[in-house]
């Protein structure tokens, strides 16, 4: 297969419309409904159903989207990394480290404290992301490492290691019944009676639903100050709130896992060093 196809069928599983495809990748509908078909004639498979309505996906073409999207994911990342590689003086590249805005902030911290210390560290830019975008950044070449959260973020493809484990709490606006409390379970979220917030989806868009759509983790204290939503957030979330935001612990929820991640087939040494020095902290 050829990335030009991939893309091609990519951007037509995730429209579920040709029209629509055609008009995000640029070109007309007729080439692309037939580059669509050449592919599923070269791999013996229907990856779309169509009627004169609808398009679906077949469970084959659900499988292609999966792998597609990784494939195009590492392409672009090989770009990025190649381009790097070659603009860094004596092939000595940085790192870009992903970390979710406002999450782990103390232990990000440590960490490029004690790297910096080390013999024949590199320079490291730090890449703030929105929810869930630091697998993405990772997966693209944008990042070459990453903080990510179980059970929250997408690890699948990369390595991790594990640095620690927190209980979790609810955020609240100060003054709601539950904050009189000394802990909530999982079946007391349900008497909260606050919409949950609404996160961006991969291509920008936002779920439907009636909880408010956030952008960032200060919009979102804002709003939970305000009365607006509320949220279940690890407990080292506490270090960031203000008086108008309370946090109660959910005494039955997972922990939460915060791990250092990387590509699987990364060789770089100057990674491996970042690596060794966050399971050491």
């Amino acid at each position: 297969m050829e990335t030009r196809e991939l893309r091609y069928f990519v951007a037509v599983a995730e429209e579920l419309h040709f029209g629509r495809a055609a008009e995000r990748l640029g070109i007309a509908q007729p080439p692309l409904s037939r580059a669509i078909s050449q592919l599923e004639r070269r791999l013996g498979a229907t990856l779309l159903e169509r009627t004169s309505r609808t398009v679906t996906l077949t469970e084959a073409g659900a499988v292609l989207l999966r792998e597609g999207r990784a494939a195009l994911d590492a392409v672009a990342a090989a770009e990025r990394r190649t381009r790097r590689a070659a603009a860094a003086p004596r092939g000595r590249t940085g790192l870009v480290l992903a970390s979710k805005a406002g999450a782990a902030n103390e232990l990000v911290a440590k960490l490029l404290d004690r790297y910096a210390a080390e013999p024949g560290a590199v320079p490291v830019e730090v890449l703030l992301c929105g929810p869930g975008e630091q697998a993405r950044t990772l997966r693209d070449g944008r990042a070459d490492v990453a903080i990510l959260h179980l059970p929250y973020d997408d690890v699948v493809g990369f390595d991790t290691e594990l640095l620690m484990a927190e209980d979790q709490v609810v955020l609240l606006p100060a003054g709601h019944p539950l904050t009189a409390r000394d802990h909530v379970r999982q079946a007391d979220l349900d008497a909260i009676e606050l919409p949950a917030p609404r996160w961006p989806e991969a291509d920008g868009t936002y779920p439907d639903g009636p909880g408010p759509a956030v952008r960032d983790t200060a919009q979102l204290l804002q709003l939970i100050g305000l009365g607006r939503t509320f949220l279940v957030a690890p407990e080292s979330a506490r270090t960031q709130l203000a008086g108008d935001v309370a946090a109660v612990p959910l005494v039955d929820a997972p922990p939460v896992s915060t791990l250092v991640a990387w590509p699987a087939q990364s060789r770089s040494t100057e990674l491996a060093a970042f690596v060794s020095t966050a399971t050491s902290l």
